[in-house]
């Protein structure tokens, strides 16, 4: 979580293992495309730069963030697929709709992670505000997608190093 003591752009704790070995999936939503391109622009930066090739990153975009669990599921029935990413943004409303649509999201994501015994991980920022959602997609509080990015590569190295 970003707030003024701590940045989703840096990152403290065990080192970012080499995905030079690591195929990845991201799900992306096409709603709130402003931020969610910036959170796939970090997501993409990180991964290559942490070593996973280009040919291994398996890209997809799904309309809105409900659809981002059975995007995820597409990508983990792909058995050479190690971990996917989802990214998306739902702001804040006038209506419930927001905490349906967060509770699903966040619910589905853990479900087809561990139906497919692969990480999925939660990408997906549920700010009060557009502000705080740039805020959090390469803006003051860095960006989302890089967490997420090194979420999926310490956890696909946690499953290497575990079989």
């Amino acid at each position: 979580m970003s707030s003024v003591n701590k940045n989703l752009s840096e990152f403290e704790g065990s080192a970012i293992p080499n995905g030079a070995e690591m195929k990845v999936g991201l799900v992306v939503s096409e709603w709130n495309t402003p931020v969610t391109g910036a959170l796939l622009h970090g997501a993409l930066k990180t991964l290559l730069e942490n070593g996973v090739q280009e040919k291994n990153i398996v890209l997809k975009h799904v309309p809105g963030s409900f659809e981002l669990t059975i995007g995820a599921q597409f990508l983990c029935e792909d058995q050479s697929i190690d971990g996917v990413i989802t990214l998306g943004c739902v702001i804040q409303g006038e209506t419930r709709h927001f905490d349906f649509i967060c509770d699903a999201v966040a619910n589905g994501v853990t479900t087809v992670s561990l139906k497919y015994n692969k990480p999925v991980i939660f990408g997906v920022l549920t700010p009060n505000t557009l502000e705080q959602a740039m805020d959090r997609a390469g803006g003051k509080h860095g960006n989302k997608g890089d967490e997420a990015a090194v979420t999926v590569l310490k956890m696909i190295a946690m499953k290497k190093g575990l079989s």
